[in-house]
């Protein structure tokens, strides 16, 4: 049976609305929060991340040009060589220090922005089952305009519970 996701709601956490843009050049980085709710909470991540990467709004490059039905990049990477298997699992607190470190690398946050990345990222991290991290693909994958994103970093939230699969991108223009 081919699992499929369905497309509940998102929010983008664009660091220059802060007050942390004004004070650093670097602020051009954003979070991109995706939101599926899972069709059975027994399917295993494999068949969720599948049912993910073949859903229409994972067909996004990420570069201002939104969701694209017919698109052929992910990111930085072309959409066709994007599979279940470049993956990797990554502990809760693994995907928060990766995001604490690409987030705080100019310096501390200020607070509203603290609190959006709490709300859109660091909760639904803690409340996952699993989390995997997209890092099995590298430069040899990037499509013809990839240099866009400074950084770019993926993770998949499993919250069985919630009955939720939450796609996280974080990433720099």
């Amino acid at each position: 049976m081919k699992e499929t996701l369905t497309h509940e709601s998102g929010a983008f956490v664009n660091f220059r609305h802060f007050a942390f843009a004004e004070r650093h050049a670097h602020a051009f980085r954003w979070l991109d929060v995706k939101r599926f709710r899972l069709p059975d909470p027994t399917v295993p991540d494999r068949d969720l991340l599948a049912a993910l990467v073949a859903h229409e709004q994972f067909r996004d490059d990420y570069a201002g040009g939104g969701v694209d039905p017919g698109g052929t990049r992910h990111g930085p990477y072309w959409l066709r060589l994007v599979t279940p298997e470049a993956y990797g699992s990554i502990g809760r607190d693994g995907a928060a220090r990766l995001l604490e470190t690409w987030a705080e690398q100019y310096g501390p946050l200020p607070g509203a922005l603290a609190g959006a990345l709490r709300r859109e990222a660091y909760a639904p991290l803690a409340a996952a089952d699993s989390v995997h991290h997209l890092n099995g693909l590298g430069e040899d994958e990037y499509h013809d305009w990839a240099s866009v994103h400074g950084e770019f970093h993926e993770l998949v939230l499993v919250d069985r519970a919630a009955r939720r699969l939450t796609l996280l991108v974080a990433a720099d223009d």
